[in-house]
């Protein structure tokens, strides 16, 4: 298969905001509750009950009896009464698992707790069923019907097109390097990265953009590695020395760990989707209206700085435009 050309970053919003610093970065431990605060969307369990997160959920819209019936995705899972949602929990920024037994924090699981609500209606965002996915998996498990979507930093690009259909984009991020932050003054951009070892996920954007973007390029100096939790490790252990992946991804872990760090501007265009089933009867059509009346409502813009903006000193950028999608 032909690599997906990547093009330059042009949305100067959210290029500048990865180059502004982290705030409140202190490190995460299983039980604590350092780094940003998220609060919960679940009730006084998460100890969230009137935190910008929860409002946000609560304040989201309800789809009409009309809309429901006109999608019979959106039918099917109004049927079940349970929207089964693929993607992480490990994510502090995007997607975080409650340590109190609320529900998961964070931009993508705003986002999959407002679809749940407007699907289900009010009480709606606590009826998800979070299925871990990795970047090998995800496909597979939304072709085969095992979740309804998925949600999770998932870059829309015309290879995966070809496998699944996307709604969105929901989110404009890029492809950026994760650096130690002893080795931060060191590395700046791609171009900084020519006789360096890499590691990224397999079967991730971050390996055509490590290609395209490094001088002199060496794949055997490129290691690909599973999950996001193996490449961090080899990138603290000294077995990398950069890792290149989505800004989305690479930030959760900067809020987490003070070891690691983002450096310089995303260099690649990397549009969030929500990934459906080939060919699932109004499914996209039904997101993409979702989507639009969260932007319009400033539900998104509010999503926004309760989550990422938490961890950026800038304001909320543009919305994407729903259905714009990459050639």
């Amino acid at each position: 298969m032909t690599p997906t050309s990547f093009r330059p970053r042009r949305r100067a919003l959210v290029a500048a905001a990865a180059a502004l610093p982290l705030v409140g970065l202190a490190a995460c431990g299983s039980d604590t509750g350092d780094g940003p605060d998220l609060g919960s969307s679940g009730g006084s369990d998460g100890g969230g009950e009137g935190s910008a997160f929860a409002d946000v959920i609560a304040s989201g819209p309800v789809a009409s009896e009309d809309a429901i019936a006109g999608s019979a995705w959106a039918a099917a899972i109004k049927e079940k009464d349970q929207l089964i949602r693929g993607g992480t929990v490990a994510n502090q920024v995007f997607s975080l698992a409650s340590t109190t037994g609320g529900q998961p924090t964070g931009f993508d699981a705003g986002i999959t707790q407002l679809l749940a609500k407007y699907i289900l209606g009010e009480g709606g965002e606590e009826k998800v069923e979070y299925i871990d996915t990795t970047v090998e998996t995800r496909e597979t498990l939304v072709q085969n019907g095992t979740v309804d979507c998925v949600i999770a930093t998932y870059s829309i690009t015309p290879e995966r097109l070809e496998v699944i259909d996307f709604a969105g984009p929901y989110y404009l991020s890029g492809t950026a390097i994760q650096v130690r932050t002893e080795d931060a003054e060191s590395i700046s951009g791609p171009e900084d990265l020519t006789g360096k070892k890499v590691v990224t996920q397999a079967n991730s954007t971050g390996i055509q953009a490590a290609e395209e973007f490094i001088p002199d390029y060496d794949a055997s100096l490129v290691q690909t590695l599973p999950d996001n939790e193996s490449c961090v490790a080899a990138l603290k252990q000294g077995r990398a020395d950069a890792y290149v992946l989505d800004q989305g991804v690479l930030l959760g872990n900067s809020a987490a760990d003070p070891e690691v760090t983002v450096v310089g501007e995303p260099f690649v265009d990397d549009p969030y989707g929500v990934g459906l089933a080939k060919d699932s009867e109004g499914a996209v059509d039904f997101v993409n209206a979702f989507l639009q009346e969260i932007i319009d409502s400033g539900a998104w813009e509010k999503l926004w700085t309760a989550t990422i903006g938490e961890v950026m000193d800038t304001e909320a950028p543009e919305p994407p435009t729903p259905g714009d999608l990459p050639s």
